[in-house]
């Protein structure tokens, strides 16, 4: 998959190509379904199918104090878009100069004379160019004057719900997990290197690794069964998300206990990986560290029976 971090990256004879634009915030089912059908058809047609998305989030250059926190940093979203076959990603600095551009540039300058669009494949919410004011009938008309055609693709919805990244983001904030995998098409993960914990897993209840500050999205605070990655070994999980209240003053901190660990190498450079897979419970303030490590025995236990189903 060729990456292209700016307009004039992007070779002049490249195209035609079929495009999909978009944040791919998570790259959940919905976008996966539309990439994969514009793969498809770019194969059937010999052309190059084409993702472009903005870098950073427009949320976070139009409205700085939203504290928007996404669902996949950039070269997670890179991985995943990659794995849904597509040939290459346009990822637009986003600035004033973007910001301001018309729905009409847009679809003249970057679509039609970069790409070389021959079709253009959106969802039925999709808007662009400055203060979104282009959508889809928009699009489409400037399709039929620049010739090229254009693909509207219904709401997706898994049971009753909608898929969206602004709803995931939703699910976990309250620490629902196990919907937001649904969504997704695969467990919500973080991804990062080791950190240093305060001692208190080793010294007063069970071994853990922590996570390094994590600057986006986590689930709510609370304890998961989860599955954890360090380096190539992956382990089966209970992971802690939170201040740690127990032991005193607050520190938020991300720690995985491992429930088959065995000795391996850990140093800075490692890379830990998180997969949430079902919530367990609050994360609450025990009377004292025994109370702690009675509930800590209990929530492994349940983990193991539910990896023990999840092998049935």
């Amino acid at each position: 998959m060729q990456v292209f971090h700016k307009l004039e990256d992007v070779p002049a004879d490249f195209g035609p190509t079929l495009v999909s634009v978009g944040n791919f915030d998570g790259v959940h089912r919905a976008h996966a379904h539309v990439l994969r059908e514009i793969v498809q058809r770019a194969r059937q047609i010999g052309t190059k199918a084409v993702a472009v998305t903005f870098e950073p989030h427009p949320v976070r250059i139009l409205r700085p104090d939203s504290g928007l926190k996404l669902l996949t940093p950039v070269a997670e979203k890179l991985r995943l878009l990659q794995a849904t076959g597509i040939d290459a990603v346009l990822a637009l600095p986003f600035g004033r100069d973007l910001s301001l551009m018309t729905p009409r540039q847009f679809a003249e300058r970057i679509l039609k004379k970069k790409l070389h669009a021959r079709e253009v494949h959106e969802g039925y919410n999709f808007h662009f160019g400055h203060k979104a004011a282009g959508d889809m009938n928009l699009l489409a008309t400037f399709g039929r004057e620049l010739g090229f055609e254009v693909k509207l693709y219904a709401e997706e919805t898994l049971r009753g719900e909608k898929v969206s990244s602004s709803h995931i983001r939703k699910l976990l904030s309250e620490g629902r997990v196990s919907r937001a995998r649904h969504l997704l098409g695969r467990p919500f993960c973080i991804l990062g290197a080791p950190g240093r914990g305060r001692g208190y897993g080793s010294k007063y209840t069970v071994p853990t690794i922590n996570l390094a500050r994590y600057e986006e999205l986590v689930p709510k605070d609370g304890v998961y069964i989860t599955l954890t990655r360090v380096g190539a070994e992956r382990f089966d999980s209970v992971t802690n998300v939170g201040n740690r209240p127990t032991f005193g003053a607050d520190s938020f901190a991300i720690e995985s206990h491992l429930l088959n660990f065995h000795p391996i190498e850990l140093t800075p450079e490692s890379e830990v990986e998180i997969c949430f897979l079902d919530r367990v419970r609050d994360e609450i303030k025990f009377p004292s560290v025994e109370a702690l490590r009675e509930q800590i025995a209990r929530d492994v236990n349940k983990a193991r029976r539910y990896f023990h189903l999840l092998g049935r």
